[in-house]
């Protein structure tokens, strides 16, 4: 991709042809070798392929951009002080064509990964240790996140001894291997790469060094989780106090710089879907009015920030007074908990109304809503009254923040998702806001919406 990028630079600033036989040609050669060299250096350097960042998270796609602003910033410098001839416009070619290809060629090979990945190759295989409960989470989230590259292969168990199974609900059953104290047997029948310890506290301090050690002579990983789910990397930082390495967890941030950053995406955003797609939202209301009785337009009172109601806008899918015809349909409702109502086969649905739907044209008129401050582009789904009338206390957090048109909801499966899964996702969103996953959702949502899945 580097050199690709450069090469098509040279070309597109100085001709088609690349000639040895001109010296411009050979000279500006001569300097794409050198940037080429900067810039692979420094992709090596920020550890991009790494194989503990490759293949899922933003961490990879944040060193490949640290490294190429770096070659920009080294290159310049360079200028600076050499001051040799150069043509700013091959530079201004080179660099964000490099990157995007960059971007785009780790995001090829990511999915190509990911689906080697969950068909079970490409894979590190992992032994959990602690007790069942424990090792029971960690599983189920081993097993949601396998682009992530980890396959719990066997357990063992504290003050279980050898033989017997464990079931993991959604994964299925996993052998028991023994108990906390035959992780080293449990390694040599399994061949595993990892070993995943839940707690620590039957170990002691002297019991996990001694652990270390071994699987050290046995060229095996440690991986210790600490206990908190749902918490993103930038909000955790190790310090080391007196041998002890102590985790610090930040609060979240919802207020100062973070939330200017916030209203301004989403006012740029919305401005700029608007006016993209006004030919489409014309065209969408004149085949709704064209097609079925009653409103172009579908409100619908939401919960939002605060439990503050609003008015949602969406363009209307069903026949006029589908409401009203929820209580009838309850008993066939097809989301998995049964707080929320999805049918895959709704029969209020109109067929403009099932396009709209699947390729997510009927949510465009929620722009405006961002425009008023009720909503925003990217945070938790817009909840009805009768969902918030159940939520617990930690339901209850996701209230903290505006609703969103997309979320990790949206590319996580949509109405295919369960209410625990949906739930679990809206948290996981409103702890670890930030403008980069703001941004990654964003367009994420673009991709799911062209393939349509979970739309309906």
């Amino acid at each position: 991709m580097v050199v690709a990028a450069l090469g098509c630079a040279q070309m597109v600033r100085f001709g088609s042809t690349i000639s040895a036989l001109d010296p411009k040609s050979v000279y500006y050669g001569v300097m794409s070798v050198l940037i080429a060299a900067i810039w692979l250096a420094l992709l090596t350097a920020y550890r991009t392929r790494s194989p503990r960042i490759v293949g899922a998270g933003v961490e990879e796609y944040r060193r490949v951009v640290s490294a190429t602003l770096a070659t920009v910033g080294i290159v310049a410098v360079l200028l600076m002080i050499f001051r040799p001839e150069y043509a700013r416009g091959y530079l201004a070619i080179a660099f964000p064509l490099g990157l995007t290809g960059l971007l785009v060629g780790r995001n090829v090979c990511r999915a190509y990964l990911a689906r080697q990945r969950r068909h079970g190759r490409c894979v590190k295989t992992v032994v959990a240790v602690g007790d069942a409960q424990a090792v029971r989470v960690l599983v189920q989230s081993l097993a949601r996140g396998f682009s992530y590259g980890y396959s719990v292969v066997g357990v063992c168990l504290t003050g279980r001894s050898s033989g017997g199974t464990i079931e993991v609900a959604g994964v299925g059953t996993l052998p028991v291997l023994g108990d906390a104290g035959k992780v080293r047997d449990a390694i040599l029948r399994t061949n595993a790469d990892a070993v995943a310890l839940t707690t620590t506290d039957y170990l002691g301090p002297d019991g996990v060094r001694e652990l270390s050690w071994e699987l050290h002579k046995l060229g095996v990983d440690l991986v210790i989780t600490p206990g908190v789910m749902d918490v993103a990397g930038p909000r955790l930082t190790m310090q080391p106090v007196a041998g002890l390495p102590l985790i610090h967890v930040e609060k979240p941030q919802y207020s100062g710089t973070k939330k200017i950053q916030k209203l301004a995406f989403d006012y740029i955003v919305a401005t700029g879907a608007l006016l993209t797609a006004m030919p489409v939202m014309i065209a969408s209301a004149i085949a709704i009015k064209l097609t079925s009785k009653g409103p172009v337009f579908y409100r619908s009172e939401r919960i939002g920030r605060e439990g503050q109601p609003f008015q949602m806008v969406k363009f209307r899918t069903m026949v006029d007074g589908a409401d009203e015809q929820v209580s009838g349909l309850l008993q066939v409702n097809d989301c998995v908990g049964g707080v929320l109502f999805k049918m895959k086969e709704d029969p209020r649905i109109t067929s403009v109304g099932r396009i709209l739907r699947k390729f997510s044209i009927d949510e465009l008129p929620q722009f405006f809503n961002v425009l008023g401050r009720d909503m925003s582009v990217v945070g938790p789904r817009p909840p009805l009254r009768r969902e918030v009338d159940t939520y617990n206390d930690q339901v209850r957090r996701r209230l903290l923040v505006l609703p969103g048109i997309t979320g990790l909801w949206q590319v996580s499966g949509r109405s295919d998702l369960s209410w625990d899964d949906a739930v679990r996702l809206d948290l996981s969103y409103v702890e670890n806001w930030s403008i980069t996953n703001d941004l990654l959702i964003a367009m994420k949502t673009v991709r799911t919406i062209a393939s349509g899945t979970g739309a309906y």
